[in-house]
């Protein structure tokens, strides 16, 4: 077993785990964000005026300025595709818009456009906040390392002038400058940011370390293998950039057909007014006929056939602690079919707990003594491990007795005078070779050991009294999830960590998973993401840490677990479990397969509505107040239905209905 039970001691409370400045894109600091809500206030004005019969100028006034403060963006962006002969949905919509205007529906025209400015907006901050994030996790590295010199002397060197074998000296509580190679000293380094280990690692002569990660308790001696510019964290900002702008376009299935559908209408458009024109048709009733076509034929049902389906889902998934970012998330989640899940914090909770108490026979000790004798020589200790051990004894309400002569050894142990016995608490492999007598400590630890648990040595008087074992708590519900999700997609989900083979296959044994990838670092898991797609799969990714970060960018969908959730990781994925209830995942995948039916039935509906409408327009004459009222008519139809999603039965359960 990789020894991250051999670390034995921490950096200054906090230091290991101290996150980076958070950097945070501000709502209104965007121009997209500013002129939507401008639009969308405006609207809200004009309204009350409009249907209370207030006075014509002042709301005809207000919906003049919610067109050109919701609409000139678009409507300019449109404008400039045209310079390229592409034709585009917006564009479309800002002319259906003022031709509904020009026909006297300034009401329809003006919500048209704020729900146009809204989208926009939200997919801008959406977009803003995840470059935010990317430039964050370059904080994670330290700006400067101590470099030593070969006449023994110290000098403060900005990172990014660090070069391939230069030797740093990373003092306890540091985080590390560059990629490298232990030379001298020892250590326990969390890094967690690279691997996702749940526990700091033990470090010495000849060992690999990273940038950005944090030094425990003794001082190493580093040289540098690689240039700072290429160093893993760096990698990983590199892939979650490229990631980012390879992923191929997301894209709401109305919004793949708009090209053809926005050609196609004003051709036609153009079509109803040219010919009735030139068949001797006054030029007022040739521009009615074109108007009230363009109305009918306007996609607005098809728009509100598609977003109340999914935002009605998202609000659901919300109020169960499920935050998907956007419509076109919530529409792909439904579409995969195979889901990679991470270990630490995600199947498990990331922290250590002690899960075995095994006096050894002879020793005089039963599962509590043998409990408060160890948590009191590791009271005074700041290790994750000593933490756990700690925690224990006060949850069962143990008395602790006082440890003097406190002394701690990285990757090795704690010694203390406890009640009138020296007591060590560490590793198997450090202190079973000095322990004395017979007792059967090393059958004991290697069956801990063969279950993944991390084994902790006690010895009294240098006799070995008993053995604990510590391990990461499995998540309650992570067992049926994965029974869940295997029924959902058809595929058992797969385990993608950076964790031990060991720890990993014997809990994915837990959980009911058979494919395990361990030992990987953050590249391993985007080229096990790409694999899979390459090959045709729909891929989902769960993770919660800086080097989960690139799989949830490269995947089809990704989200993240939301309380231990790193800033990148959040920022990255599509969707958060907010409470972090495992649970919630296969539920959400499913609402969202629902949603996606919802807006089949709805596409039908409102195609059926644009299809009779124009028909009648085109083949006799259709009054404008009846085609708007068909058209307003097919809108209200295909949004209540939408919103059938907001009620609380929707929910899926974790149970067989997932399937």
């Amino acid at each position: 077993m990789s020894s991250v039970l051999d670390q034995r001691s921490a950096p200054p409370a906090g230091a290991a785990r101290q996150a980076p400045p958070r950097r945070r894109t501000r709502l209104l600091a965007l121009p997209e964000a500013r002129w939507a809500l401008a639009a969308l206030v405006l609207f809200l004005l004009a309204l009350p005026l409009y249907l209370l019969d207030g006075p014509a100028w002042l709301w005809g006034t207000l919906f003049a300025a919610t067109y050109v403060s919701g609409g000139w963006e678009p409507g300019w962006e449109g404008l400039k595709a045209l310079k390229d002969k592409t034709l585009d949905v917006d564009l479309l919509m800002v002319v259906a818009a003022l031709g509904a205007a020009a026909i006297g529906q300034v009401l329809d025209g003006a919500l048209l456009i704020v729900i146009f400015a809204t989208s926009g907006a939200l997919e801008a901050v959406a977009t803003a906040r995840t470059a935010d994030s990317v430039r964050g996790l370059l904080d994670l590295a330290p700006t400067t390392a101590t470099r030593l010199l070969p006449d023994g002397t110290e000098e403060t060197v900005e990172t990014a002038h660090l070069a391939v074998g230069d030797t740093l000296l990373v003092r306890p509580g540091e985080r590390i400058g560059a990629d490298g190679q232990v030379l001298d000293g020892a250590g326990d380094v969390d890094q967690a940011t690279i691997t996702g280990e749940p526990l700091p690692v033990a470090k010495q002569s000849g060992d690999e370390v990273f940038a950005g990660t944090v030094n425990g308790t003794g001082s190493l001696r580093v040289r540098v293998e690689r240039d700072p510019s290429d160093s893993v964290i760096a990698r990983i900002v590199r892939m979650v950039e490229e990631a980012s702008e390879t992923k191929a376009p997301t894209q709401l299935f109305i919004e793949k057909i708009e090209q053809r559908y926005s050609i196609g209408m004003v051709i036609a458009t153009l079509a109803v007014f040219g010919v009735p024109l030139a068949l001797g048709d006054t030029v007022s009733a040739a521009l009615l006929r074109a108007m009230t076509f363009m109305i009918v034929a306007s996609p607005c049902a098809v728009v509100l056939s598609t977003m109340p389906p999914l935002l009605s889902a998202i609000a659901n998934a919300g109020r169960r602690g499920v935050l998907a970012k956007s419509a076109v998330v919530m529409e792909r989640l439904g579409r995969i079919d195979t889901v990679a899940l991470d270990k630490t914090g995600t199947l498990t909770e990331g922290t250590p707990r002690v899960t075995d108490l095994r006096p050894l026979p002879g020793s005089g000790l039963d599962e509590e003594a043998l409990l408060a004798l160890t948590a009191s020589a590791e009271h005074p200790s700041e290790h994750p491990l000593a933490r756990a051990v700690v925690a224990a004894a006060r949850e069962r309400a143990l008395p602790l007795g006082s440890a003097e002569n406190f002394a701690s050894a990285p990757g090795r142990g704690v010694t203390a005078a406890v009640g009138g016995h020296t007591v060590a608490v560490g590793t198997p492999a450090h202190l079973l070779d000095t322990a004395t007598g017979d007792r059967p400590v090393r059958a004991v630890v290697a069956e801990l050991e063969e279950t993944g648990r991390t084994a902790v040595v006690v010895l009294r008087d240098r006799e070995p009294v008993g053995v604990l074992g510590i391990a990461d708590r499995l998540r309650p519900d992570a067992a049926a999830t994965v029974a869940a999700l295997t029924r959902l997609t058809g595929r058992t989900p797969i385990l993608l960590t950076g964790d031990n083979e060991r720890a990993a296959r014997h809990l994915a044994a837990e959980v009911g998973i058979t494919d395990v990838r361990a030992g990987l670092l953050p590249q391993d898991k985007v080229a096990a993401v790409r694999e899979w797609e390459a090959q045709g799969r729909r891929v989902l990714v769960v993770g919660d840490g800086v080097n989960d970060a690139p799989a949830l960018a490269a995947a089809h969908s990704g989200i993240a677990m939301g309380r231990a959730g790193s800033d990148l990781a959040l920022e990255t994925a599509d969707a958060v479990v907010v409470r972090d209830e495992l649970a919630t995942i296969p539920s959400i995948v499913q609402l969202s397969r629902t949603a996606r039916r919802l807006v089949i039935q709805n596409l039908a509906v409102a195609g059926t509505f644009i299809t009779v409408l124009v028909a009648w327009d085109l083949m006799g004459t259709l009054p404008l107040p009846l085609g708007v009222a068909g058209h307003e008519g097919s809108t209200v139809v295909v949004g209540l239905n939408g919103l059938r999603l907001l009620r609380e039965t929707a929910w899926p359960r974790l149970t067989k209905e997932t399937a």
